[in-house]
């Protein structure tokens, strides 16, 4: 999902998510893995890629409510062919999710809140190990990221994403969330010095026959499962109940208008209220 590299870049300041969707896309902002002035420029996103357990509680009707918990390994940048450059010391960039919400059976879900958190490994060939939970929450916690209400996307009668189902997600970060040194907006500024927003798009399909070391490590370990394949018996997705999806997607910073700005607009506005009541 681009949850993340920049789904690391998942930061952002408290809108509303139809706010946040609003928002014009941040191009060229830097990142570095390792800290420091320099990095690798992305013009626009981060691509990331995944997996999620997904857990369903029918509450009347068509309703339900859903529990989610994801790892997700940062590929690339859009501005390479890799994810950084050979002067890079490498490693993964990861990202756990784990988010709750509602939706409706051949309807909708949405998002209530959730945290993301975004990890710096220095350490190659971790993720998908069963190293931490997957290899997704090693190294340096380099970002955290509160999940915005809203967002989501269409389910099935099962609950499942629609087949390769369009899904977002709306993230946010005060100031000090992200740690300094690693992201820089288009104006070179440290973006941990500032609230930022930041969203994520990514197609979800259902996993038909998930690993079992996937089902151990995120099902039974992160997200606490105790169910067939957790401890005994053969794990096997449950349609309305609980299953597994796999993730591709982009991660982008939203384009927040400075403090200064905001104001000056609103001093404008109130300029032209003030000039409009003179001509009546």
């Amino acid at each position: 999902m681009t949850i993340l590299k920049k789904l690391g870049c998942a930061a952002a300041i408290a809108l509303a998510a139809g706010a946040a969707q609003a928002e014009a896309v941040m191009n060229n902002w830097t990142f570095n893995p390792n800290g420091g002035a320099s990095g690798q420029v992305i013009n626009e996103y981060l691509d990331v890629n995944g997996n999620a357990f997904i857990q369903l509680t029918p509450t009347g009707g068509t309703s339900f409510t859903f529990t989610e918990h994801g790892v997700f390994n940062i590929v690339q940048a859009d501005s390479n062919g890799g994810l950084f450059p050979v002067n890079f010391a490498g490693g993964n960039i990861t990202l756990t999710l784990e988010a709750h919400g509602t939706g409706n059976f051949s309807g909708a879900f949405s998002f209530s809140g959730g945290t993301v958190k975004m990890y710096q490994n220095p350490t190659n060939n971790q993720y998908a190990t069963t190293n931490g939970i997957y290899g997704a929450n090693l190294g340096n916690l380099i970002g955290t990221f509160d999940v915005m209400a809203g967002g989501g996307g269409n389910v099935n009668a099962n609950g499942d994403p629609t087949g390769n189902g369009d899904v977002s997600i709306f993230t946010k970060a005060g100031v000090g969330d992200l740690v300094a040194g690693y992201f820089f907006n288009n104006h070179g500024v440290d973006m941990s010095t500032l609230s930022n927003n930041a969203f994520a798009f990514t197609d979800a399909n259902t996993l038909g026959k998930p690993g079992a070391r996937l089902v151990s490590e995120v099902a039974c370990e992160f997200a606490h499962f105790t169910g067939p394949g957790c401890g005994s018996g053969t794990y096997a997705n449950a349609p309305g109940q609980y299953f597994f999806v796999g993730n591709s997607g982009q991660f982008k910073f939203a384009d927040v208008p400075e403090p200064g700005s905001v104001a000056l607009f609103g001093i404008a506005l109130f300029g032209l209220g003030a000039m409009r009541r003179r001509m009546k």
